[in-house]
């Protein structure tokens, strides 16, 4: 079609949609959404009770996670219907975690979900949640959180095929949902039944509305045993079944029981902490300082921002899907630590300016994820003078680091130790022993190690691995000395909206500079770089360096400026069991923080995971050492 032939990455293409009396149809397709008459009750009828989930939702064991897996979100009501049996059978189940996979090629956008949506307010306290973190419509991977991580969605949007291949998940169950075979022959292909096959185990059911006989061929070539059964409605007929093979069905996996060691209480440390407590794992949280948040995310202000690459690449796309992962993570904490007020990316040079008109050229985000502005727009925005045009990125803003650290780290699974300075870790036969340097020990099972810099020093394996430490220092302003935007701006610097009496800027980026305390010259690098920047900010004379104050932190990043998380490997590539790095993170923890968070707790609980393999590649701790290569 046309529009497609228009579409740059990452954008991907929406549905076409005809309402009919409310009811969605794709124009593509030539069919609806759901039934006519009662949607609700088809879902219930077509894919709920052939799939038993009420039944099987009611005996797992907790902690433990159930996955089905779906080709075609469409309006997402198979999902909610799932989700409303979920919350009813697993009430009394605290630690049990539904994974909800899903593909769509043509994705609906939100307000046409909430519009095919509103026909069940008996759904709503359940799709008013769907829609509100409802992701930007880019193609790939886009992980949602609900019920305080007791439902995780998982949405693919592109082709299914590639979707397949990039996603590792093994499902309990699966929905059959595309549109009729004859319309959508795609969905239903030999290749597509077949990577359905080899994302199911022993045991899996299936359940689709569908009868026709090229499909019932296909699911039983594939190994599935395959039956009719009575459809809805007018619908004579339709398929359920199961994947059966002389193999014996393997015990569910489980989320560890025995605590697990989290060495560094900064951002990292602490968003991957309460990952794990709200799926059910007790955590120990070890610092050596005395509370959370005290070193590199100790600042009181931070920007949640990322510099998106020119080409639409592995990296770009990592970027971004954290970004959008990150802005609908702290939404819950809206006004406590996170301030959603917006963020411009000023084209404050001539190298600037024409690397934004390049990647307008190259790009195509959706508005609600980032839009470019002229400097009246971006005046408009910030309620002060910008002189230059930007990127505008709506759901973005600032956060109070420290402040969410504590937050984080407040659980009834997380114990807190701090004052424990790690002087050595040893592996045991049955796990690890973590030395303090008073003597004492802590015994784990399973660690992750994310101190920053320091993980160099205590990380359990020769080599040498390639992380280093830079210096930024930022400077604190006196609110009455400027004039304070109203949304975060950035450029060759920051500048954040004021909170308690005074808006940081900064950061320098000190490569040679190990002084841990603030100084004049740094405040002074600030303040000429912000001025060139906003040359009207100020309200008055601003301070002279040497009476400004400030903050320096140490920011960890790796060879590449990319992140780490991931299993713990050798230098010659073997993995060291039960052992974690969660690291690299540099002046982009706030970002990047959430979705690794959010990948490791898949990891380490044996869960679906939130990223494809080609994004996984990218944060492999196997980069550390110089001369490895991920294939």
């Amino acid at each position: 079609m046309a529009v497609t032939e228009t579409l740059k990455p990452p954008a991907t293409e929406p549905a076409e949609l005809i309402w009919q009396d409310g009811v969605p149809e794709s124009a593509r397709f030539g069919d609806v959404y759901f039934n006519r008459h009662d949607g609700l009750a088809e879902t219930r009828h077509v894919f709920i009770s052939p799939n038993r989930l009420c039944e099987r939702f009611e005996k797992l064991p907790s902690p433990g996670h159930f996955v089905i897996g779906e080709t075609g979100f469409g309006s997402g009501l198979s999902f909610l219907t799932a989700w409303a049996d979920w919350k009813q059978q697993t009430a009394n189940q605290k630690h049990t975690v539904l994974h909800f996979i899903s593909f769509e090629r043509y994705p609906l956008t939100r307000e046409e979900l909430k519009a095919a949506l509103s026909r069940w307010p008996e759904l709503a306290p359940l799709s008013d949640q769907l829609t509100s973190q409802y992701p930007p419509l880019m193609n790939g991977v886009h992980r949602l959180v609900f019920e305080g991580g007791r439902v995780r969605l998982t949405l693919f949007f592109g082709e299914i095929l590639h979707g397949l291949k990039q996603l590792p998940f093994f499902a309990d169950a699966w929905f059959l949902d595309a549109f009729d075979p004859q319309h959508n022959p795609q969905m239903w292909s030999d290749e597509v039944i077949e990577s359905v096959r080899t994302h199911s185990l022993p045991g899996t059911t299936f359940a689709t509305f569908t009868a026709v006989g090229r499909v019932r061929r296909s699911l039983e070539a594939a190994g599935f045993e395959v039956r009719k059964l009575p459809g809805f409605g007018r619908k004579r007929e339709m398929l359920a079944g199961a994947l059966t093979t002389d193999a014996d069905i393997p015990a569910p996996t489980i989320a560890p029981t025995d605590p697990v060691a989290i060495i560094g209480a900064g951002i990292a440390g602490t968003l991957l902490a309460r990952n794990l407590a709200e799926r059910g794992v007790p955590v120990l949280l070890i610092d050596k300082a005395a509370n959370a948040g005290s070193a590199a995310s100790g600042n009181a202000q931070g920007a949640l921002y990322a510099k998106l690459g020119i080409e639409y690449n592995a990296q770009a796309e990592l970027a971004a899907t954290a970004l959008s992962f990150s802005q609908r993570y702290y939404r819950p904490w809206k006004d406590d630590f996170w301030h959603p007020t917006g963020l411009l990316q000023l084209a404050t040079t001539e190298k600037e300016s024409e690397r934004q008109r390049k990647f307008c050229d190259r790009n195509q985000y959706p508005e609600d994820f980032l839009t470019p502005v002229t400097a009246r727009q971006a005046s408009e925005l910030a309620g002060i003078d910008i002189p230059v045009e930007g990127l505008w990125f709506p759901r973005s803003g600032w956060l109070e680091p420290a402040k969410a650290c504590a937050r984080l780290a407040t659980h009834s699974l997380i114990t807190p130790l701090f004052d424990f300075e790690v002087q050595h870790i040893e592996r045991l036969e049955s796990g690890w022993s973590i030395l303090n340097t008073d003597g004492t020990h802590q015994h784990v099972s399973k660690l992750v190690i994310a101190c920053g810099h320091q993980t160099a020093e205590i990380a359990p394996v020769t080599g040498t691995l390639r992380l280093k430490p830079i210096r930024g220092q930022v400077t604190h302003l006196p609110e009455s000395t400027v004039n304070p935007p109203a949304t975060v701006i950035c450029g060759s610097k920051y500048l954040n909206p004021v909170a308690n009496g005074q808006a940081t800027t900064g950061a320098t980026f000190d490569l040679r500079n190990d002084n841990p305390e603030a100084t004049a010259e740094g405040h002074q690098e600030n303040m000429d770089e912000l001025l060139r920047m906003l040359p009207n900010l100020p309200a008055t004379g601003l301070p002279s360096a040497e009476d400004l104050n400030g903050r320096v932190a140490f920011r960890c990043t790796t060879h590449d400026y990319q992140p780490v998380a991931g299993e713990l490997r050798t230098e010659s590539g073997d993995k060291v069991e039960g052992a974690y790095l969660f690291t690299g993170l540099g002046s982009k923890g706030l970002v990047w923080g959430p979705l690794l968070a959010e990948y490791l707790g898949d990891l380490l609980c044996a869960q679906p995971p939130c990223l494809p393999n080609h994004l996984t590649r990218r944060v492999d701790t196997r980069r550390l050492y110089a001369k490895r290569e991920i294939g």
